[in-house]
Order: structure tokens, then C-alpha cells, then sequence
């Protein structure tokens, strides 16, 4: 069965739907690629997909070790190349609600992105940086 059903509503604009949930949501092509830039862009998707799954991944770690990171943060940027057009660099700063881990919790909390599926799933010529920002310090 599908996950997503995209229609393509006119204007560079699509409307997907996440079929078990019912949520919505809208892309327009980005204002440098002949669009309104309204919404995410498919690209930005891209970069939203991976900061998710990353944040998903450092919580499930953090709830399996016994500690949360409710409150987290992720700001990433997306850096395009061209010929192809294309997603060539995802600059990725975790931020922290407090400086408080242990060294083992900081440890777990630095390895964990390397498991997010949707970063694996990147080609490799895709750089991955990530940065870690404990508040308070």
C-alpha cells in the first residue's frame, strides 16, 4: 500500500497526503526555480525529512539510556549545486535544552545521527555536517 499520494494542483504547487494520518501538506517550487516559494519546497522536504529523523533518532536513544532531550532544537541549512540542480551540503546544528548530560549521555547523544535512516539514505556525495549546542554553556 502507498504512504503518500502527491497530486499536482497547478502553479509549480503540489498537495501530498499522508495516508494513514490524513495530514496534509503543500510545496511550491522555490522563488529561484520559477516558483511562488509559498511553502517547503520538495528540496527543503529533503532537509526537514533529515532533521526529523535525527532528532527522532537522538530521542529514542535518550528514552532507551533513560534520559529525554524534550525541547531540542535542529536549524539546518540547505546548500544547492547545479548541474544537476541538486542537494549537495546539509549544515545541521543540534541544540540542546541544557548542559546537564553526562559525558555518556553527551557521547550518546553525538553518536546517534550516524543511525538516522533518512541520512544514510542520502548519496554520499551529499555532506552531512552536524554541530552540538548545549544551552548554558
Amino acid at each position: 500500500m502507498a504512504t503518500v499520494q502527491t497530486k499536482y494542483l497547478g502553479g509549480l504547487r503540489t498537495e501530498s497526503v499522508h495516508l494513514q494520518s490524513g495530514s496534509q501538506l503543500i510545496t511550491d517550487a522555490p522563488t529561484d526555480n520559477h516558483g511562488r516559494g509559498e511553502a517547503f519546497s520538495p528540496t527543503d522536504l529533503l532537509a526537514t525529512a533529515y532533521g526529523g529523523c535525527v532528532l527522532t533518532i537522538i530521542g529514542i536513544a535518550a528514552q532507551t539510556h533513560g534520559f529525554t532531550i524534550d525541547g531540542a532544537e535542529m536549524h539546518i541549512t540547505k546548500v544547492m549545486g547545479t548541474n544537476p540542480r541538486r542537494v549537495v551540503e546539509l549544515n545541521a546544528e543540534i541544540i540542546l535544552p541544557h548542559n546537564e548530560y553526562s559525558a555518556k549521555e553527551r557521547k550518546i547523544i553525538e553518536l546517534a545521527p550516524k543511525e538516522c535512516p533518512v541520512g544514510n539514505s542520502l548519496h554520499p556525495d551529499i555532506k552531512k555536517t552536524v554541530t552540538f549546542t548545549y544551552r548554558g554553556e
